[in-house]
């Protein structure tokens, strides 16, 4: 009962943090935590030989390397996940597993986070063209857009591949004015602009994801620069997302990204990572992702990036050997 209230006060804790100082504090509670209460998080601290009453500062915090998700259960919590969200993966690769406690938690970090880059849901019509997903099960993505969906105008819906029925559903919303997201993996936005082209300004176009072994990777200048003459758009939006996270970055052009408040990108030396980079300097992507609560929210990810001065992020591919999978790969 007393680690019930307690994970329970911090999850409530993290959505009420305004500035760095407030996040720094929370991360360190939430770092406490995990490392008492997670037995693979707290095993993987002391083969480190770190002692974690030790930590004070986040740059001191260890970094759990997402691979783990493929081979090990990451629970901060002894309660029963609510729903086991997967990695939709290639053929031959091993998936990620991260169980879900409590999903309220996973809506009210994906609502927030949308409500404070985008706006009212309710305005929008959400249109999605994510066949990879939406063919399976276990998707992290497909749980949020449908609930986006549920709150979003009638119009929303998803496409797969019944490219003219989303074209005329466009072009009716384009004459009739109303605010529209496109939301799509990036292979199903080519293929979709290969036999239908638009000069539709005012719709925001969304992708998210890779290519799926579908098509060949693409720089982000060239892929963006394809759909914006595709769609008839100036900037192309992007999230960045992953099973391992129930929290979301989103650029709004440029493949620039933010974060919501509890959130944060960290990018490590490539050769110690235990050493942090300056801003406009290439390495790997950390993660904090204080959502992850009942999980593990200091993660060492597999892509490479950047970070600019104001605490924006790139992402700039993945590194060498590492699983092909669905969070934006973009190489540079």
């Amino acid at each position: 009962m007393y680690l019930c209230k307690v994970i329970k006060h911090l999850a409530e804790e993290i959505f009420k943090i305004k500035n760095l100082q407030d996040f720094e504090t929370k991360a360190l509670e939430v770092f406490q935590f995990q490392a008492e209460n997670n037995p693979v998080y707290r095993e993987f601290i002391q083969h480190l030989g770190i002692k974690s009453a030790e930590i004070e500062t986040v740059s001191a915090i260890p970094f759990l390397p997402i691979s783990f998700f493929k081979s090990h259960q990451i629970l901060s919590s002894n309660t029963e996940p609510a729903i086991i969200f997967s990695s939709s993966g290639t053929t031959g690769t091993v998936n990620s597993l991260h169980p879900v406690v409590d999903l309220d938690l996973y809506r009210r970090s994906f609502q927030q986070a949308f409500q404070l880059f985008y706006g009212d849901i309710a305005e929008y019509n959400l249109l999605a063209l994510l066949p990879s997903y939406a063919e399976r099960e276990g998707s992290s993505l497909i749980y949020m857009i449908d609930d986006l969906m549920s709150k979003s105008r009638p119009n929303s819906n998803y496409f797969l591949y019944n490219h003219q029925e989303l074209a005329e559903k466009l072009r009716q919303l384009q004459n009739e004015k109303q605010k529209v997201i496109l939301i799509g993996v990036t292979y199903a936005l080519l293929d979709f602009i290969e036999t239908q082209q638009f000069q539709f300004p005012e719709l925001i176009v969304m992708e998210t994801g890779g290519m799926k072994g579908k098509r060949k990777e693409m720089v982000r200048e060239e892929l963006h620069e394809i759909l914006c003459q595709g769609f008839g758009v100036q900037k192309i939006h992007s999230e960045y997302g992953m099973t391992e996270l129930l929290s979301q970055a989103y650029s709004k052009g440029n493949g620039i990204f933010e974060c919501p408040p509890w959130m944060k990108v960290m990018i490590r030396d490539t050769n110690d990572p235990f050493q942090y980079l300056s801003a406009n300097k290439t390495g790997g992507i950390n993660v904090i992702d204080l959502a992850n609560i009942y999980s593990c929210s200091f993660i060492a990810t597999q892509d490479l990036g950047r970070l600019h001065e104001e605490g924006q992020f790139e992402v700039l591919g993945r590194f060498d050997h590492s699983d092909i999978r669905g969070c934006n790969l973009l190489v540079q």
